[in-house]
């Protein structure tokens, strides 16, 4: 039976939800974490829909099974494909998932040029298209699918030469010069956030919804009773489908290194 003591559960297509329990750790430090990173199958953003969806139930259903009291989906894709019927499913969990932060980037500077980097399955799917059109009367948001984007980050190239071409090409397709806003739709592009600044002009201002998703989890724990009482700094448990001594050591960099 899952207590106060349990595990927050956290899950990602694999080490990019990082960035979300940065956010959490910042909210709740004192809470102990299950991070789960499924490498092995990563990029999700790019597989057809009823895979996401098989390994997103499943890696959750792994996650409660060690004990989670609550789950965190650290994955924009896994979000829009999966989290609706997750709440059916475990409709008493504290259950929370991540969606591109259009809304801060409109109220920063309405009218502006905002651009949402995300994977390919997160941009076709009706939640970010309904997303869009809530604000499309108070901004121009523009799409920018990113394949490939999330393999550096996995393999840990956060500012390399390669990672500076990639991104300054894909930019040029959209016409940084007349880029306001941009929106990190993807739990691994917070970690490239500074070449992102690089390829850009530097007052672009980038959001990322890391921070709002912790925001959440800690008022659902509320509600339910789940907040954890103590003064002691919790621990964080890293897991991953890859399971090699590398991912592992990545994670903790990861985690150490990002703001």
């Amino acid at each position: 039976m899952n207590t106060l003591n349990s595990p927050i559960g956290v899950f990602d297509s694999g080490v990019g939800g990082i960035s979300v329990l940065k956010e959490l750790l910042k909210q709740m430090p004192n809470e102990d974490y299950l991070y789960f990173g499924d490498s092995v199958n990563a990029p999700y953003g790019t597989k057809p829909l009823a895979h996401v969806r098989e390994l997103t139930f499943r890696n959750i259903e792994m996650l409660l099974n060690k004990g989670a009291k609550a789950i965190a989906v650290a994955c924009n894709t896994a979000t829009s494909a999966a989290v609706a019927d997750l709440r059916r499913m475990y409709p008493e969990l504290p259950l929370v998932g991540i969606e591109p932060a259009i809304k801060p980037a409109v109220l920063h500077k309405e009218g502006s040029r905002i651009i949402v980097m995300a994977t390919p399955m997160t941009l076709r799917l009706d939640k970010f298209k309904r997303l869009v059109d809530t604000y499309k009367d108070r901004a121009e948001i523009i799409p920018l699918a990113c394949p490939g984007l999330m393999e550096f980050v996995e393999s840990g190239n956060l500012l390399g030469e390669d990672l500076h071409r990639y991104l300054t090409e894909l930019f040029w397709s959209v016409d940084n010069e007349k880029i306001d806003s941009i929106v990190l739709g993807c739990t691994h592009y917070p970690f490239v956030k500074a070449a992102i600044k690089n390829a850009v002009d530097e007052d672009v201002a980038i959001f990322d919804g890391g921070e709002g998703t912790a925001r959440e989890m800690k008022r659902r724990l509320d509600n339910a009773g789940l907040l954890k009482i103590s003064d002691k700094k919790g621990k964080v448990t890293f897991i991953n489908s890859r399971n090699t001594d590398e991912e592992l050591k990545l994670c903790r960099f990861l985690l150490e290194s990002y703001p």
